[in-house]
């Protein structure tokens, strides 16, 4: 093998740095696939540590009242929807406690959750979701892509509740293939433009009536909610995204797992304009990104201007998706503040994504990944900041260079180290925006096995350092990179 070190050193400057990753550090072994996901999930949460201020979130309480969704005249074979929703409202009327969906077989349409109520679904217990449009009218208030509209919600949907919780070791099985809610006709095109974004978030009605076009229902989707807790159930044949809190603050995600391979837009977890979440010991295997952060999309998303903040991600295994983390591509208010820790990517496409697009506005900023094994297909580390023709036109296009304005995105200040990574394309694949380039990423501590090493477009302060890259092409490509550091860098060209 031919053996080619690196020692480059610059002067870096730079908006954060290392030195304020203030967590304390763990330099014990990588944990191994039965420490993470669903199946390692402990009784307790741990302290959370973050390099940035985050609360210490506690699981809600409900008062201790079960009243069984039986007992409002639920029974296995026949649609249920009702019988479930009457036990959510007598619960909430009550002043709180859990309802439960015992063991069985229970069809139903979409279900709204309310305050102080825990769904919790018994072992053995499966809410199949119901796949014509009827199961989710009336249209509510909901995100389709970053943008506000009245549609179809979520299979489990709250709005304005506050300690709710969705737990248990049950199922939640989506429509069957062939059901009208995967065929109806969506409005074309991309929503920012198939979307009146000037019109009255009331008017923006999308319910698949009266000629109307109709956006999927999500799995589960929770609109400005407070006080959240989903744990240990397992989510199957969703429709598309699965986990989605929009508006929320203080979150709990653990323990659950996610089965959506196959879908073309099934991600797993999508946290949108919401703050304050732990996610940890989740398993997830999904038809499109596992892990997703969100705030906003185009005009519409900066004019609401809420970020997504202070996310703590841990203990996680990621099997199937196209980006096991992946930010963006809606960033109009802002993605910041992300934290993910100890987890395992065994099969995912990409590791580290970030997406954006010249007219999405907002931007990515203080990204920490630290102690993080993959064993990947595609690129390990992505930026794909510039899109395609297909979907943006010639804004795809990176050169001219384009005025900066309010749909300008900006990325900086994101941080890796302690990363094993094996993959059989790119390292480093970054094609990033000319007027505005990636700036201040440090990385330490990779070790890194792949077939092509880095290309890096209009990035600036950019540092790796301490690392070992192991790479089967002799070839490294830089295009306007500005204070680009290699320090302490081993390359190895393998055969």
């Amino acid at each position: 093998m031919k053996r080619n070190s690196l020692f480059i050193a610059f002067s870096l400057i730079a908006f954060v740095s290392w030195g304020q990753f203030t967590t304390p550090r763990n330099t014990a072994a990588f944990l191994n696939k039965s420490q993470v996901g669903a199946a390692a999930l402990p009784e307790h949460i741990a302290p959370i540590n973050a390099p940035f201020d985050m609360p210490q979130l506690q699981k809600p309480k409900f008062a201790d009242y079960t009243l069984n969704i039986t007992n409002t005249g639920a029974k296995s074979g026949k649609k249920v929807t009702q019988h479930i929703q009457k036990a959510i409202d007598k619960v909430n009327e009550r002043g709180g406690g859990t309802v439960l969906v015992p063991k069985g077989i229970w069809q139903t349409g979409r279900i709204t959750l309310k305050s102080n109520v825990n769904l919790h679904l018994q072992e053995g217990a499966e809410l199949h979701i119901g796949g014509e449009i009827e199961d989710y009218l009336p249209a509510v208030f909901t995100r389709v892509e970053g943008i506000e509209v009245m549609s179809s919600g979520g299979f489990i949907y709250a709005h304005n509740a506050e300690n709710i919780a969705l737990t248990g070791k049950g199922k939640i099985v989506g429509p069957p293939l062939d059901a009208s809610v995967r065929t109806a006709k969506n409005a074309p095109g991309v929503v920012e433009i198939a979307i009146d974004q000037d019109a009255p978030v009331k008017d923006r009605i999308y319910d698949g009536h009266e000629g109307r076009f109709f956006y999927k229902p999500k799995s589960i989707c929770l609109v400005e909610c407070k006080n959240v807790l989903i744990e240990g159930i397992t989510i199957e044949r969703s429709v598309t995204w699965n986990v989605t809190p929009i508006y929320c603050d203080g979150v709990i995600i653990r323990g659950i797992t996610v089965n959506s391979v196959g879908i073309p837009t099934g991600d797993g977890i999508d946290i949108e304009s919401s703050r304050n979440v732990l996610i940890e010991y989740c398993t997830l295997n999904n038809g499109d990104d596992c892990f997703t952060m969100k705030s906003g999309r185009d005009k519409d998303g900066i004019k609401v201007n809420r970020p997504t903040e202070n996310i703590v991600v841990r203990y996680c295994l990621s099997e199937a998706g196209h980006g096991a983390i992946t930010t963006g591509s809606e960033t109009a208010g802002w993605i910041r503040n992300i934290y993910l820790h100890d987890c395992i990517f065994d099969g995912t496409d990409r590791g580290f994504r970030f997406k954006t697009r010249r007219p999405r506005g907002g931007g990515v900023e203080n990204i920490f990944y630290e102690r993080v094994e993959m064993n990947i297909s595609k690129h390990a580390l992505e930026w794909d900041l510039l899109g395609s023709r297909t979907y943006v036109g010639a804004l795809a296009d990176r050169l001219p260079k384009l005025p900066i304005n309010e749909l300008t995105p900006f990325i900086r200040n994101i941080f890796m180290r302690d990363v094993k990574i094996t993959t059989n394309n790119s390292f480093i694949r970054a094609k990033c925006i000319p007027e505005i380039p990636l700036t201040n990423v440090i990385m330490e501590n990779m070790d890194v096995t792949c077939n092509e090493s880095i290309l890096m477009r209009d990035v600036k302060d950019f540092t790796i350092r301490n690392s070992t890259i192991r790479s089967k092409v002799q070839s490294m490509e830089i295009l306007e990179g500005q204070n680009v550091v290699f320090d302490n860098v081993q390359m190895i060209y393998r055969e």
